[in-house]
């Protein structure tokens, strides 16, 4: 629980997940004061594959900023592996299988394309591996890897609590109270209070109207002995491999069940698309399930409440959150500090004007 003596901060921020995280980021970078609440009723970045991968394998073309992405992420990440001494950034190609002849070629041509070039190799790599069902071959995205997100979530709250920094309260909303140039909220005075709290936000009764869908997503952790694969294996499904012959085996959408428990319907799905791609024995160890705070339009939700100047939001990060939190985090940063206008297309004035 929050101390009862008055503590005053620069910013109050609701959620630790890859958003909040990469907020709490900017404000450490620029000596920014603040505190954290999370309550763990959002797994969608603890059951995230981690992956990032500038490319959208299923047309061959290239992730919206992906190039500015990158360039904010990896340093971030890299930064937090030394500070919180853990591993996090495992590098690891991404291969694509090709289920035909039209398919390479439209791989070829899209390493033409000036977006694409520095990420596709133009090299078709055989398939020598008899655990996978892969006549045509694979193409190899360059420049890829897996963030191991629960690892940072996990370790970055914990020394979040050993800096008396992490409440993990369930979030009052009611509690808050507006101030003038600010908010203070359980004898918390802060000048900003940002929110990062993923699917949570539909219970905001600040930002609950912002058209945050949920897409539920689960996923598989197989062990699979004789698989002995180094890279990530997209066809159907996501093959990723982790340590000691497992893999994550992922991810599914479902717009309409928004709990984050495992169904078998997921779970059967899963392995259909798998046994398509793979022919060894397998087992299923774990399976896991959340929801991604997505949008329709697949930008982020970022910007300031219409009425509340204080009062910010930080969301919607969907599918690929670990390349893309850090950079709307920033931008967020700029925005409220320096007054760094937000780029139209994350800015929540494009539903709310």
């Amino acid at each position: 629980m929050v101390s009862s003596q008055l503590m005053q901060v620069d910013y109050i921020i609701v959620g630790i997940g890859l958003a909040g995280i990469s907020f709490c980021e900017q404000l450490k970078a620029n000596n920014k004061t603040f505190v954290v609440f999370d309550d763990k009723s959002q797994q969608s970045s603890v059951v995230a594959g981690g992956l990032y991968n500038p490319i959208v394998l299923k047309r061959f073309t290239s992730v919206w900023k992906s190039k500015a992405q990158l360039h904010m992420a990896l340093p971030m990440y890299a930064k937090l592996e030394q500070t919180l001494n853990i591993k996090l950034d495992y590098k690891i190609p991404v291969y694509r299988k090709f289920a035909s002849l039209e398919e390479q070629n439209d791989w070829f041509s899209a390493t033409d394309k000036p977006l694409l070039a520095e990420y596709l190799s133009t090299n078709i790599i055989k398939n020598e591996n008899n655990a996978i069902e892969a006549p045509f071959g694979f193409g190899e995205v360059l420049q890829t890897g897996r963030i191991d997100v629960k690892c940072l979530i996990d370790a970055y709250k914990n020394e979040l609590l050993k800096e008396q920094l992490f409440f993990e309260d369930t979030f009052n909303y009611e509690a808050i109270e507006i101030i003038e140039n600010g908010v203070t909220y359980q004898n918390i005075k802060a000048k900003h209070m940002v929110f990062a709290e993923g699917f949570g936000v539909v219970k905001n009764p600040f930002f609950n109207t912002l058209p945050l869908v949920p897409t539920k997503g689960e996923l598989l952790i197989i062990e699979a002995t004789d698989l002995k694969i180094d890279f990530v294996l997209k066809s159907g499904v996501f093959l990723i491999p982790l340590h000691n012959d497992l893999y994550i085996v992922g991810a599914t959408y479902d717009w309409d069940d928004t709990t984050n428990k495992t169904t078998d319907k997921a779970k059967d799905a899963l392995l259909s698309k798998l046994k398509k791609l793979i022919r060894c024995p397998f087992k299923v160890v774990n399976q896991v399930a959340g929801i991604r705070p997505t949008v329709k339009d697949r930008r982020p939700l970022v910007g300031q409440h219409a009425t509340y100047k204080n009062m910010y939001v930080l969301n919607g990060l969907g599918t690929r959150g670990v390349m893309i939190g850090p950079y709307v985090a920033q931008q967020l940063y700029q925005f409220i500090e320096n007054d760094v206008p937000l780029e139209n297309e994350v800015d929540i004035k494009r539903f709310t004007n």
